[in-house]
């Protein structure tokens, strides 16, 4: 393989990462306050067609956004009313949004749009478009630091760049705020904080609808800048891919981002057999390929990567004490 080709396989694997790792950032608040959230698929898918159909609609991307991130949010506050207020089964709660978001998308595409559960093709202003970094096109001729900022640091749509933004400021408000410090207790002793004076509903309710919003950026993203459009199922499976990627993060920031783009990695590699075939000297089947995000994502749930252990609170509701 040589250096050209390795830089489109990057290219690719950061763009195909972005979801995963908004989605991933997204169960981080979550968790870390004691509320499991297995709906990213869900609430992504919810916002993918909210958007695109905004967007295809009124022509703008950024109304498109915030009808995406909207959507998203009152998913995750149907899953925080039903595992915080009513202390249903975190689980079942997740599970339950994931269905209908997949029946009521495509009814909805197509009650829109007569186009069998798709939106139209987005164009111009109504999806987002590549970036160029400054002094990309003067780097571009200088040998592999310049053509490795050009082609693949540079050249990539806003959300990205949003992404990549997010991991660092997610360290700093889990690691060095106060919020934080509350948040990862509430996932932990959540009494504790009960007895500090610390709402524990308010602080799992804020964390959940943080969720709704890093989940309906990746939603947005998929349909609005990776892809031109809705499509049935669009996600597919990235949620759960995503949830595979913070438990093999144990649940950190960083670690999360060098997880999803491991998964990004091998979701990239499935759309190059070529490449593979090139390194391995075989031929790969093209649908071992396809499976291999799918395979991590077992192989991580398994636990054969090492001992993960989540928040001690997460997944049960807290009554508080009269």
């Amino acid at each position: 393989m040589d250096y050209a080709t390795l830089l489109q396989v990057l290219d690719s694997s950061i763009r195909l990462a972005t979801p995963l790792l908004l989605a991933c950032l997204a169960g981080l608040y979550s968790e870390r306050a004691g509320v499991f959230d297995i709906g990213l698929e869900g609430k992504m898918l919810i916002a993918a067609m909210t958007s695109a159909s905004v967007a295809a609609i009124y022509g703008s991307v950024w109304l498109g956004l915030v009808a995406g991130v909207l959507a998203s949010m009152a998913f995750a506050l149907i899953h925080g009313v039903a595992s915080i207020t009513f202390r249903g089964n975190q689980l079942i709660s997740g599970v339950a949004l994931n269905f209908v978001a997949a029946g009521i998308t495509v009814l909805i595409a197509q009650h829109l749009f007569g186009q069998g559960g798709r939106t139209p093709s987005l164009e111009g202003a109504a999806r987002f478009l590549p970036i160029d970094l400054p002094l990309a096109g003067a780097f571009a001729s200088v040998p592999v630091v310049g053509t490795l900022y050009a082609e693949v640091i540079s050249g990539h749509s806003l959300l990205v760049y949003a992404a990549a933004l997010l991991v660092p400021l997610t360290a700093f408000v889990l690691y060095r705020t106060r919020y934080g410090l509350r948040l990862r207790a509430v996932g932990e002793n959540p009494a504790s904080v009960d007895t500090a004076g610390v709402s524990v509903r308010n602080l799992r309710y804020s964390a959940v609808l943080i969720t709704g919003v890093l989940c309906g950026l990746a939603g947005v993203y998929l349909a609005c800048a990776l892809q031109a459009g809705f499509g049935r199922d669009m996600t597919a499976g990235r949620g759960y891919i995503a949830l595979a990627a913070l438990i093999f993060a144990k649940w950190r920031p960083w670690h999360a981002l060098w997880a999803c783009l491991l998964f990004g990695f091998f979701q990239a590699l499935a759309l190059r057999p070529d490449v593979v075939e090139t390194v391995t000297f075989m031929k790969v089947p093209v649908p071992f390929l396809d499976a291999l995000p799918y395979m991590l994502t077992v192989i991580v749930l398994a636990g054969l990567v090492g001992k993960a252990i989540p928040p001690r609170a997460g997944g049960e509701p807290y009554v508080k004490e009269r």
